[in-house]
């Protein structure tokens, strides 16, 4: 056999490897996963951030529940809460906040970090947790973990839920 006709072979077995493979795709088309215990049949104005327009093509609605299963105002006083704090992570559509490790200007030898969980489309105390974990530096520089009261969830929590029914009272055109 020739040298063109070797190359010649390789392209075709190339080709026919390439439409097998494209054969093994699936006509079903994607389906999410399901969201874990999340309140699916929560308002839709509790699904998006603005309450319409754009925010209900980025977040979803009812009619698309799959899309984000966290309550809008949660997220944004969640965020409003610990805005003194360094993000080290933010995902809008799981509703999980992350923080960096923040020592505040009063006690550089004390650092806190902070967890937030948003659990549901619905604006309720247990659709929120927050776990708030502390450090303490020691007399040879190293970080070690502290307790932390259990209030000090409470009070973040609270925080949180106090600024969330705020924003909502906000959003709320007022009858007249």
């Amino acid at each position: 056999m020739s040298a063109k006709a070797l190359v010649s072979l390789k392209y075709v077995a190339f080709a026919a490897t390439a439409l097998v493979l494209a054969g093994c795709g699936s006509d079903r088309s994607y389906q999410a996963a399901p969201s874990g215990g999340r309140d699916r049949d929560a308002a839709p104005s509790d699904s998006t951030m603005s309450g319409g327009g754009a925010g209900n093509a980025l977040f979803g609605s009812k009619k698309d529940s799959d899309s984000v299963a966290i309550n809008a105002f949660l997220w944004r006083a969640s965020l409003d809460t610990i805005a003194f704090m360094p993000l080290a992570s933010a995902d809008p559509f799981g509703g999980v906040i992350l923080t960096d490790w923040y020592a505040p200007p009063e006690a550089p030898d004390e650092r806190f970090k902070v967890n937030v969980y948003i659990l549901s489309r619905v604006l309720r105390a247990d659709g929120l947790k927050i776990t708030v974990f502390r450090q303490q530096r020691d007399a040879s520089g190293q970080w070690r973990d502290a307790a932390v009261g259990p209030e000090v969830s409470t009070e973040f929590e609270n925080a949180v839920l106090t600024r969330a029914r705020d924003l909502r009272l906000r959003a709320v055109p007022e009858n007249n």
